[in-house]
């Protein structure tokens, strides 16, 4: 038996941090207590930590990452960055489809189980890809064990666009499970482009935000929340970047099923596009970060219950992909070590609890994690307030990318340890 004691425990979002204990047999949390634990509970486990009156918090959930295998091994790997995910005390998360292959069959999808099976060190989950020709495979999917079914409304990484209307109504009208969208009009950023063309200064990257404008998420947003309201189709937009994108979602709580939710980034919540001056392209990425208007709402949005969820956008390419001007230099960035510790900075336990642990196991259906609990699987984290800030650097980077545009921040927070199962490993995420 696993026993934590004299920790401060921050079990959901509602429940006030007090001082208590934990204890757990295999991968399930078997009993929790306020005050002292007993002494013939102390006297029965193998293996005792005392916290220290450090955090203990639910393993943060994230349900969007890029890990880039199979075919992109050479920026990350699924082990490299489930490493780095415990390390930040990410216990569990949800890979994109826009791999190489591109996860848009059942058989890729299966190729990504069976590799994180033997080499993932957090739990894991992986999306399937809406494209203009596999709607027979999306009818296939088993959502007991896919979260669901990924669709690119402006173009990213990995080519998957899918701005074909009649195809877009068909997904959304015969999709059993959540459709998760990156909303961003594709046509608009084409105009942006051709309108600014040839760009003054191409290596200013201020202009990505210029072509990639709060206008063309906006009226994409806007596309898909039409179309999930004609169609009854459940609805995630994934990194919603602006005050009016926010705007559009209720300010509601999570109820089992909420049809429209959102989700917001790290990234989006801590930088503008005035930090392009001091990051550059470190900080280019699709959407684009918007204006410190735009960050301050998405604040509020958290707060005001329209925005749902935390979840990264991890998007690890080396140093050299993100050299070069405002076409060529590769867009999207490593988050995801450093996303539960930056998030700790900007808001307390409670709310990061909430937003990057209970309510993405609720939202997405995952079943018994996010909280903790008696006969929740032990995923844990350990965390301590520092005395002293620590400066993130490059150094401290266990992606294969090796940098993060983290780098340079102070943090008053860190990581001291994670149990993934209660120490027992990884295990895929299953969906009620």
């Amino acid at each position: 038996m696993l026993l934590i004691h004299n920790a401060l425990i921050v079990p959901d979002g509602a429940t006030a941090p007090h001082r208590g204990w934990l204890a757990a047999e295999g991968a399930l949390i078997t009993a929790m207590g306020q005050g002292d634990v007993p002494a013939e509970m102390l006297d029965a486990a193998g293996e005792k930590i005392d916290a220290g009156g450090r955090m203990l918090m639910p393993g943060a959930i994230d349900c969007h990452v890029h890990f880039r295998e199979p075919g992109l091994e050479h920026k990350a790997t699924i082990l490299s960055e489930s490493r780095a995910a415990v390390a930040g005390g990410v216990t569990s998360y949800i890979e994109m489809p826009n791999t190489r292959p591109a996860t848009t069959t059942i058989a890729a999808w299966e190729d990504k189980m069976d590799r994180a099976s033997r080499n993932s060190a957090a739990n894991y989950a992986f999306m399937l890809g809406a494209t203009a020709d596999n709607l027979s495979e999306l009818q296939r999917a088993d959502f007991s064990l896919m979260p669901a079914v990924k669709v690119f409304m402006g173009s990213s990484t990995g080519n998957m666009l899918l701005d074909d209307d009649a195809v877009l109504r068909a997904v959304f009208a015969d999709q059993p499970g959540r459709v998760v969208v990156h909303a961003e009009d594709q046509g608009i950023i084409d105009a942006n482009t051709a309108r600014f063309s040839p760009l003054p200064d191409p290596q200013n990257m201020m202009w990505h935000t210029r072509l990639r404008s709060s206008e063309a998420c906006v009226r994409s947003t806007e596309r898909a929340l039409e179309l999930a309201s004609r169609y009854g189709t459940r609805l995630h937009v994934a990194h919603v970047t602006t005050a009016a994108e926010t705007a559009l979602f209720d300010p509601s709580e999570l109820p089992d099923g909420k049809q429209f939710t959102a989700e917001v980034s790290p990234h989006h919540l801590i930088h503008t596009c005035d930090d392009y001056a001091r990051l550059g392209s470190r900080i280019k990425m699709n959407p684009s970060v918007k204006t410190t208007a735009d960050r301050d709402a998405l604040r509020r949005g958290l707060a005001e219950r329209r925005l749902d969820i935390i979840a990264t956008d991890h998007a690890p390419h080396l140093l050299a992909e993100k050299a070069g001007d405002v076409f060529h230099a590769m867009s999207g960035a490593p988050m995801v070590q450093f996303s539960l510790v930056s998030m700790l900075d900007l808001f307390g336990p409670s709310t990061v609890v909430r937003r990057m642990c209970e309510v993405p196991a609720r939202l997405f259906g995952i079943d018994r994690r996010g909280t903790l609990a008696v006969g929740n699987f032990a995923d844990m984290v350990l965390v301590e307030n520092l005395p002293e800030p620590h400066v993130i650097t490059d150094a401290d980077v266990l992606s294969l990318c090796g940098w993060t545009p983290m780098d340079g921040t102070p943090t008053r927070h860190r990581v001291v340890r994670t149990w993934v199962n209660g120490g027992q490993g990884a295990a895929s995420l299953k969906f009620k």
